[in-house]
């Protein structure tokens, strides 16, 4: 069952702030692609376009979902939730003063998500044992990387077929990144799921990508095939690597 992202020609601005300009990208189905770029270059805003939060002036986003294409710039975001695309959001966007559980239980918001809360939840506890441990805890009150599981988990809560992860990174300590990064890639793979991440941490993005774009004042300025060609680009050697 295919899910795939195809992104073409999408500009997107905030009043007369212009972000993204002609942006094009292709997500495959089974693929992890990474979105690369510092702050402030139009990755997060690329992802709200996708959910619907942020409409684009120009161009299109499909989803193709089990051989359905659906036209994303057309549907509201709870209809884009409908069709399987979940979003783990820069900052990750908890409620401080629910519980875990309860966090959790307001990520199934689908139908389909809503009829297998309670296996879905058994799921989201055997990938994030720190997650039942802490189920009645305040999600407020959690350390960091605790809050990244939680947000992990609470997309997982959706039951999605398309998952979009804007700046996971954020506000962790590094080994903390580099084990949120390996928990996408397994639920990637366990899941069987299509990943856009959003990120600006090089290392790490790159040791899960399939392939990626590098995005520089809201435009594409560059398309690697693969983890590789990403690595022996002159554009990141310059902005990540310093060189």
């Amino acid at each position: 069952m295919a899910s795939s992202i195809t992104i073409s020609t999408v500009d997107a601005a905030y009043g007369a702030v212009r972000v993204l300009e002609d942006v094009s990208m292709q997500v495959n189905a089974g693929e992890t692609v990474v979105l690369l770029g510092t702050n402030g270059n139009g990755k997060s805003t690329l992802m709200k376009c996708i959910m619907g939060i942020v409409r684009p002036r120009a161009g299109r986003i499909v989803a193709e979902i089990d051989g359905v294409k659906h036209d994303l710039t057309s549907l509201t975001t709870e209809q884009i939730v409908d069709l399987g695309i979940a979003l783990v959001p820069e900052g990750r966007r908890l409620f401080p003063k629910l519980t875990v559980e309860e966090n959790l239980a307001l990520g199934a918001y689908r139908p389909t998500a809503r009829a297998q809360i309670r296996q879905n939840l058994d799921a989201c506890f055997e990938t994030f044992p720190r997650l039942a441990e802490r189920r009645s805890q305040l999600a407020g009150s959690m350390s960091g990387g605790e809050q990244q599981m939680l947000a992990l988990g609470r997309a997982l809560m959706l039951a999605p077929r398309i998952l979009l992860v804007d700046e996971p990174s954020v506000g962790l300590a590094p080994i903390l990144v580099a084990r949120t990064i390996e928990k996408i890639k397994e639920l990637k793979e366990r899941l069987n799921l299509t990943v856009l991440m959003a990120e600006q941490n090089f290392t790490q993005a790159l040791r899960i990508a399939d392939r990626g774009y590098v995005i520089v004042h809201g435009k594409i300025e560059f398309e690697g095939r693969s983890a590789e060609e990403l690595n022996n680009n002159d554009l990141i050697r310059k902005f990540y690597l310093g060189l």
